[in-house]
């Protein structure tokens, strides 16, 4: 699962262009219509996790959860089971197993602004003294993807799902944001981009705080480039601490579509007025000065 990735330092696309557009697999959800479950509880069973599918979930505001083994599949199947039975919780052709596979669009969605990923001040005065942090995006995708799923239990970053989030990557609609302690990946994030919206789905760290600084400084870049939104995806007590508030899913759905007030069309971008995501390399330093913010590209780094 881990390769490094080259640097696009010319800036990679943030949603994935016409190649992303012409994937199959967007009329895998089409049976759901607008039926999308109360949101404390998986919205659909089964399908498969090609890049098209995978695309085709994420701009319905669902995201997937596989599961790590044929034990969990089976408990799925004994708590859901007859939610499906009376028609509550879909089930989706495909697949062998369909219990292996879960679809969740979580009601009400923690989201935070782009340049609203909460540091602490105690993490920006570390950040301005720690000069060899330093950020970069899409620069080692494979790597990223390989750490999250590193040690996790239960194991949800299957082969399979990695294997599609690559072919994302490779069509531009799936970011990665990566934290240096030199040549060292110390900390990164990754995730899907539909519209305005950035996705994170997993984020690790090898240095404490690592991790907040990636999604910090993924979130600084998104924005730069039109981004709206950033999607924690499940709630709870740690992204509610990187600033995560919760947004009702109507309106979150309306955001994700670029009907939500805010979102445009600017020339030259993707839907929801996103264009081209900076990948360059940039000191972690500047973070740590108020307002999370992209820095000037013509700003120094130590990277000589």
């Amino acid at each position: 699962m881990s390769r490094s990735e080259g640097s696009r330092s010319e800036g990679s696309r943030a949603e994935g262009g016409s190649a992303a557009g012409s994937l199959s697999g967007a009329g895998l959800f089409d049976a759901l219509g607008g039926r999308l479950g109360s949101g404390d509880g998986p919205v659909a069973f089964g399908g498969s996790l090609g890049p098209g599918e995978l695309l085709a979930a994420y701009r319905r505001g669902l995201f997937p959860l596989p599961a790590a083994d044929v034990y969990a599949s089976a408990y799925s199947e004994a708590l859901y089971g007859d939610a499906v039975e009376a028609g509550e919780v879909a089930l989706l052709p495909g697949g062998t197993d369909p219990y292996a596979l879960a679809w969740w669009s979580p009601d009400p969605r923690p989201v935070i602004a782009p340049d609203g990923v909460r540091l602490g001040g105690r993490l920006e005065r570390r950040l301005r003294n720690r000069s060899s942090w330093w950020t970069s995006a899409d620069r080692a995708f494979g790597q990223v993807l390989a750490a999250c799923a590193e040690g996790r239990q239960p194991v949800w970053l299957t082969e399979e799902l990695a294997a599609a989030l690559m072919k994302l990557h490779g069509l531009g609609a799936a970011h990665s944001g990566e934290v240096w302690e030199g040549e060292e990946l110390i900390g990164g994030v990754f995730g899907v981009v539909v519209g305005p919206v950035l996705s994170l789905d997993s984020m690790f760290h090898r240095r404490p705080d690592a991790a907040r600084v990636a999604v910090a400084d993924l979130g600084a870049r998104f924005g730069a480039a039109g981004g709206r939104l950033l999607d924690a995806q499940w709630d709870g007590p740690h992204v509610r601490s990187l600033g995560a508030e919760p947004m009702a899913r109507s309106r979150y759905l309306a955001v994700l579509s670029g009907e939500g007030e805010g979102t445009d069309r600017g020339e030259g971008r993707g839907m929801g007025g996103v264009g081209a995501l900076d990948g360059s390399p940039l000191p972690a330093a500047r973070l740590g000065r108020g307002p999370v913010r992209p820095a000037d590209p013509s700003t120094p780094t130590n990277l000589g």
